[in-house]
């Protein structure tokens, strides 16, 4: 599950860096009756200012009043929302970073000395994450021993481990 907005990939004009932070602030800015509206992303080194396009132009009759009352509330679960449309990180040109942004609930550490274990991964949100990275982590162990447990055929999956998933997925793990 998430636990923050994931980092945006993008180079800072102000000092060349590659990373900004969303805070979940919108710029709307009316010009007679169009409408433009900006997620504003920090830089992470200087601080500076970048707007993500998130309307352009579009006439005030168009938008929904409901998504414009979220905007100028700067509500944080539109930024969570907006950040995860790829039209709109195709047409910002950007990328996320997920790292440190979800964590993992196992439901305790009871199943670990069980000897097959049949695990089940429902994701919160669309977050791709290493499958070899979460079942490390949430059945405590290496993920050079994961992978080991792969090529040995102890660890079995319906779908590739390797390479990264965002979609609900399950696992047997055999000790």
């Amino acid at each position: 599950m998430p636990t923050c907005l994931p980092a945006v990939l993008r180079r800072c004009p102000a000092c060349s860096s590659g990373r900004f932070r969303a805070n979940g602030k919108f710029r709307v800015n009316a010009n007679h009756k169009l409408l433009d509206a900006w997620l504003l992303v920090l830089c992470t080194a200087c601080g500076d200012t970048a707007k993500l396009t998130v309307l352009e132009r579009m006439n005030v009759r168009s938008v929904r009043p409901e998504l414009l009352d979220r905007m100028h509330g700067n509500d944080p679960g539109l930024a969570a929302e907006l950040l995860l449309d790829p039209v709109l990180r195709r047409r910002n040109r950007i990328a996320l970073d997920w790292g440190d942004a979800w964590r993992l609930d196992t439901g305790g550490s009871d199943h670990l000395d069980q000897e097959v274990i049949d695990v089940s991964v429902r994701f919160a949100a669309r977050i791709p994450v290493r499958p070899v990275r979460l079942i490390a982590e949430g059945c405590g162990l290496s993920r050079a021993e994961v992978g080991r447990l792969i090529t040995e055929g102890s660890l079995v999956s319906a779908v590739r481990l390797s390479g990264r998933l965002s979609g609900d997925f399950t696992f047997t793990l055999k000790r």
